[in-house]
C-alpha cells in the first residue's frame, strides 16, 4: 500500500515531534520530513515531493501565510494549517483557507501535548482528506481598486441585481464541509440584498465561525452573521451555524426562527448538515432551495432527499469544482439533486429560479 507522504512545518520542536509521532503511527501515512521554518520546508518539498504538508502560521523568516501564498501560486499542493484557538488565530485561518489551504487543525494554547494528542484522530483524518483533495493554482491578489477589497480579496465586479418582490416564506439552505468556506463565499457574494433568508451549516469548530461570518459580512451585499438561538430569519440575511452547536430552524407563526442548541453529534458532526436540512424539510417544504457544496463524508445527503421529497429544489456542486467530492456525491447517489452544477453557476441558477425563470426539469 502506497503511504501518504507528509512534511510537517512548525517552528516548535515539540509540535514537530508530536505530529511526526501521530502521523507515523498510522498504517497508511508517514512523515518524510519536518522543518522548523518555511525556507527549509521549501527545499524539503522540492527534494521529497510530499503528498500533504502541515503548516504552522507563526514562524520565523517567513510567516505561514506568505509561504502558503507562494506555494499555492508556484507549486499547488494539499496543505493542512495548524492554527491556534484564539480570535487572531481564527482570522488568520480564514485567510489561509482563502489562499488555498484544504483544512485546519485548531491547537490549544495551553496543555499543548495533551491537546494535540486528543486531536490526533482529527489530524490524521484531515491529512487523509487533504491527500485526495483537488487543488487548484491560486493567483496573486489584485491590486487595490475595482474588483478587490481592503483584504486583497476578490469581490464581485458589480453589485448583484435586486430580485424584487419574493415571498418571505422562501428560504435557501446550504451545507458544506472541507473546502466549503470558499465555496460558500462564491455563492453569497452573488446574492442581492433582497434575497430570501439563507441558513448555512459549515463544519467548523468553536471560535472560528464568528470570524468566518465577519469576513463574509464584509464582502457581501447581504448581512452575514453567526446564528443565535431565537433569532428570526430575515430576508437579506445569512445565518451560519456556530461551531460546536447544532443549528436548525423552527416555525413561529409566519416566521422562521433559528434554533441553536447543545445537542448530540450527528454523523460525527456538531453542527451537522443533517440537522439543518431535516428541519428545512419539515418546516419549509416546497418554499426551500437546497445547496450542497464540497465536503468529505455523507452528512446531509439523506436529509437533502427529505427536502426534495417535501418539495424543495436542490442544487449540488459538481465534482470538477469541488475540493472534496464526498457530500455532493452522496447527495446525488441519494437522489437528492435536481441539478448538478459547477460552483460558479450555482448562485445564478438559484437567482434565476427565485425569479421564476428556473428550468423545471428534475434529474
Amino acid at each position: 500500500m502506497k503511504k501518504i507522504r507528509v512534511v510537517v512545518v512548525d517552528d516548535s520542536a515539540l509540535v514537530r515531534s508530536l505530529l511526526t509521532e501521530i502521523i507515523n503511527k498510522q498504517p497508511d501515512m508517514e512523515c518524510v520530513g519536518a522543518a522548523n521554518d518555511p525556507l527549509i520546508a521549501r527545499e524539503m518539498i522540492r527534494e521529497l515531493d510530499p503528498d500533504v504538508i502541515t503548516l504552522d502560521i507563526e514562524m520565523p523568516k517567513m510567516d505561514g501565510l506568505e509561504f502558503l501564498s507562494r506555494l499555492m501560486r508556484l507549486r499547488p499542493m494539499p496543505v493542512v494549517m495548524i492554527s491556534t484557538l484564539t480570535e487572531r488565530g481564527a482570522e488568520v485561518t480564514m485567510r489561509a483557507l482563502e489562499l488555498g489551504a484544504v483544512d485546519f487543525v485548531a491547537k490549544p494554547r495551553i496543555g499543548l501535548v495533551d491537546g494535540i494528542k486528543e486531536l490526533s484522530v482529527s489530524i490524521v483524518d484531515k491529512v487523509r482528506i487533504a491527500s485526495k483533495a483537488h487543488i487548484k493554482r491560486s493567483f496573486a491578489p489584485k491590486s487595490q481598486g475595482a474588483g478587490s477589497s481592503s483584504h486583497g480579496l476578490e469581490v464581485p465586479a458589480s453589485v448583484p441585481v435586486p430580485l424584487g418582490r419574493i415571498s418571505t416564506e422562501k428560504l435557501v439552505a446550504v451545507g458544506a464541509s472541507t473546502g466549503g468556506t470558499e465555496a460558500i463565499k462564491e455563492v453569497l457574494i452573488k446574492m442581492p440584498a433582497d434575497s430570501p433568508g439563507i441558513v448555512i451549516t459549515q463544519h467548523m469548530p468553536p471560535g472560528f465561525t464568528t470570524s468566518f461570518a465577519a469576513r463574509l459580512n464584509s464582502l457581501c451585499q447581504i448581512t452575514v452573521q453567526e446564528a443565535t438561538n431565537g433569532t428570526r430569519v430575515l430576508p437579506g440575511h445569512a445565518y451560519i451555524a456556530p461551531g460546536g452547536k447544532q443549528f436548525r430552524i423552527d416555525r413561529s407563526g409566519a416566521n422562521y426562527v433559528c434554533v441553536v442548541e447543545d445537542a448530540e453529534l450527528v454523523n460525527r458532526h456538531r453542527p451537522s448538515v443533517e440537522v439543518l436540512f431535516q428541519s428545512v424539510a419539515k418546516f419549509v417544504g416546497r418554499n426551500a432551495i437546497g445547496i450542497m457544496l464540497t465536503g468529505m463524508g455523507n452528512d446531509g445527503a439523506r436529509a437533502m432527499k427529505e427536502m426534495k421529497d417535501a418539495g424543495s429544489y436542490n442544487y449540488v456542486q459538481d465534482e470538477a469544482s469541488c475540493i472534496v467530492f464526498g457530500m455532493p456525491r452522496e447527495a446525488i447517489l441519494a437522489g437528492a439533486a435536481d441539478e448538478v452544477l459547477p460552483l460558479t453557476d450555482i448562485a445564478a441558477a438559484v437567482l434565476s429560479r427565485l425569479k421564476g425563470a428556473g428550468d423545471r426539469y428534475r434529474i
